[in-house]
């Protein structure tokens, strides 16, 4: 094929990809220009270089502090050499990522086999594979096993298949981009969209039940966590590595500074100390809450909070409040063994999740808590410190609205901390 038409056909793929994407005039292969840097255009769109070009800086190994010799960075390149292998040798970023738009160049040796993962999580998972999906990188025709379509380049890995696929050689530069954007994923591949789909869906999680997933009960299910580089054994070369971090946390619901927009309700204790809000069981040692002005329906709401004392607390949403007398659904937050996470249905059902055993280590008693529930029509997701504690579906919940407020219990004796409120309306 003539040279001159194989450039016109490959600038007009990338001109197909109709969403944000880094500026890559200062970075394009083989031409002697500066690699592994950011343009005036990309900083000032928030694009983060995650590989200078020099050193392993910004990254370690999984469940490690620094990157071991099986990385080295060769000619601009940040390189695996194929020391590692199923259970060791890759790498994650310092930094952990909710939602947003990944953008690497990376190429393959020989029947070489590879991956980019993202919500990876360390703590008890033996692998970055058992938290974090995947996008496969590897030798489609000439690795020596037969391949299924979700073992190829740029495949959800025992997922989901590509479509409208167009892979470099192996040793030449493939241009990869990952989006992460509300529970919606998109691959690409060399300026094509190759696969889209939902995370933590219905026709996600039948996936997972029917693949070697359902063996891994975290997969999959964090809100944020690492981004991953593979060692699986095989020489792999990446370089400029760019992430722009598209969370969107909605508006604060706690200014840091006073209880505007918010009501107390009961006697007990609802102050302000150093930019943080405090509930703290008052004299009469009962049942108090402090409740939105607002009322929300479908939100993403997250927040941080610390159980100094006792800790016997919670999140109510799409609830209502006369005087102390509560009546909705309650995200708990109390000691360990108690379910945090869970949740409970006031002057109603009682308990509709609550938490098995091996997640009560999750909380950090003492320590800050980050809590997120997702609430959308009929369901309620909810995440403990990245992993996911409840998944419910409820028709009843699904026909209410209410406040949102938090709960100090009665007993007395309780001291918990809040900050970082945030709500995004859906």
């Amino acid at each position: 094929m003539n040279k001159n038409l194989l450039l016109i056909l490959v600038l007009l793929s990338f001109c197909n990809r109709v969403i944000s994407q880094p500026d890559t005039s200062t970075s394009k292969s083989f031409t002697g220009i500066t690699q592994n840097t950011l343009t005036d255009k990309e900083k000032s769109e928030g694009w983060i270089l995650l590989f200078d070009g020099r050193t392993t800086k910004g990254w370690r190994n999984f469940k490690q502090n620094e990157v071991n010799d099986g990385w080295q960075v060769i000619d601009g390149n940040l390189v695996a050499l194929g020391k590692g292998g199923d259970l060791g040798g890759d790498i994650i970023t310092i930094d952990q990522f909710e939602d947003f738009e990944l953008t690497l160049e990376w190429a393959i040796s020989d029947e070489g086999n590879s991956g980019i993962f993202f919500h990876v999580l360390e703590g008890d998972y033996p692998t970055v594979y058992a938290s974090g999906p995947e996008y496969q990188l590897i030798d489609d025709d000439g690795f020596p096993q037969k391949l299924e379509e979700w073992q190829k380049t740029g495949a959800n890995y025992a997922m989901h298949r590509t479509v409208n696929k167009r892979l470099m050689p192996t040793g030449q530069f493939n241009t990869s981009w990952i989006i992460v954007k509300n529970g919606t994923v998109e691959h690409w591949l060399n300026g094509n969209k190759i696969l889209e789909y939902e995370l933590w869906s219905d026709d996600w999680k039948e996936l997972v039940q029917n693949c070697k997933w359902k063996d891994y009960p975290g997969y999959g299910l964090a809100r944020k966590g690492y981004i991953a580089l593979q060692d699986h054994g095989s020489v792999v070369k990446f370089r400029n590595i760019k992430i722009k971090n598209l969370t969107d946390n909605g508006k604060p619901l706690f200014n840091g500074k006073n209880l505007d927009g918010w009501k107390i309700h009961g006697t007990e204790k609802w102050y302000v100390d150093n930019n943080t809000l405090v509930c703290e069981s008052g004299e009469e040692r009962k049942y108090g809450y402090l409740a939105t002005d607002g009322i929300y329906k479908d939100f993403v709401l997250r927040l941080q909070f610390k159980q100094e004392s006792d800790g016997n607390s919670g999140v109510f949403f799409r609830s209502s409040l006369d005087g102390t007398k509560i009546s909705g659904w309650q995200v708990e937050v109390a000691p360990p063994g108690k379910d945090s996470g869970g949740i409970y249905e006031s002057y109603g059902r009682g308990w509709l999740v609550q938490i098995p055993e091996e997640k009560e280590k999750i909380l950090q008693m003492g320590e800050w808590n980050e809590l997120v529930i997702l609430v959308k029509e009929e369901r309620v997701i909810t995440w403990l410190n990245n992993e996911m504690m409840t998944d419910l579906r409820d028709d009843k919940i699904g026909k209410a609205d209410g406040v949102i407020a938090l709960q100090i219990h009665d007993g007395g004796g309780i001291k918990v901390k809040w900050r970082e409120i945030f709500i995004k309306e859906l």
